[in-house]
Parts: structure tokens; sequence; C-alpha cells
């Protein structure tokens, strides 16, 4: 972590604060944790731009719901935006490490180690990213707290090439 600090302490030196508000580009990003994607980097954003959610898989969990209804929430309720609010776009990847646990020994497997059951495992994994996107993008378009005036897109980051595709277009929940 020693030169990581010492990265931050060269960063500080050219940091401008961003004030709290809406997100210039009105996009939350839900993805993996893997560290081969920085969705900064490999969507152009800067500060203040979007909320990136993360986890493994970059799947939508209950957790990631409640995290976009309280975003929705803050956005109505503190900073009076009315109309269209967010898109949100989910962004699954080729080569999850998530992907091991379509293996069942490796899940229960996994399932010893980490004290989650092997059914929760399974909920996460992500070996065909194209088809799990779009199961994430139904649930969160099921989901009856996703805040009204929201869309939810789906895309798959290729970590061969760099590149995003779009799977599905935005539509809307409710």
């Amino acid at each position: 972590m020693a030169s990581l600090l010492e990265n931050n302490d060269w960063a500080a030196h050219t940091y401008t604060p961003v004030p709290l508000g809406v997100p210039t580009a009105r996009v939350i990003v839900v993805t993996c944790l893997d560290h081969r994607l920085d969705p900064a980097r490999i969507l152009g954003l800067e500060p203040g731009d979007a909320p990136v959610i993360r986890n493994a898989g970059g799947r939508v969990t209950e957790s990631v719901i409640t995290d976009i209804a309280y975003l929705g929430f803050l956005a109505r309720q503190v900073f009076a935006v009315e109309g269209p609010l967010f898109e949100i776009a989910v962004i699954h990847h080729t080569q999850c490490g998530t992907g091991f646990l379509a293996d069942p020994d490796f899940r229960d497997r996994a399932a010893d180690a980490t004290g989650v059951s092997p059914q929760r495992l399974a909920a996460t994994k992500v070996d065909d990213p194209s088809a799990t996107v779009r199961e994430d993008v139904e649930r969160l378009l099921a989901a009856p707290s996703l805040p009204p005036g929201t869309s939810v897109s789906g895309h798959v980051y290729d970590v061969d090439t760099g590149r995003v595709t779009m799977v599905l277009e935005a539509a809307s929940g409710r």
C-alpha cells in the first residue's frame, strides 16, 4: 500500500474536488470487481460522472437494487431531479472468475471456504456474459424499488479487446 499512498500524494497535488450532486453522465454502472476492469478507463468517466457499483461478477443482487433505489431517492429528494433519472448500465465481462462457479465441485469448495451457500454462489456465476447480463437486466427491470424514470441497458466487456458491446438497449422498468 505504501507505493499507492505515494501515488495518492502525487495525485492530490492536482486534485479538484467535485461537489455532491447528480452524476453528470446520468448513468449508474454495475460491473464486476475484477482488477482487469477499470470502469473509468474503459468508459472514459471522470469524477462526478457516474456512480459505479461493483461486486463479484457484476451481478444484480438485492444489495445492488437497494443501492440504486437509494441513489434514485437522493436524486429526487435532495437534488429535486424531475423527469428521466438514470440509465443503469449493467456490464458483465469475458473470462470472469465467477465462471469457475459453474463447476459443482469448485462451487462446493468455494462454499466451504467462504461460508456462502452453493446455491447463492451458483447465482453469482458469469460463464456466459451475454446470457447473464440479460438475466440481470430483466431482474433489475422487474424490481419494484427501481426508481421511476430509470432505464436499464446490458453490455459485455471483452477483456481481450477492451471493447464494450451493447447486448440490450436501454429499456424502462415501469
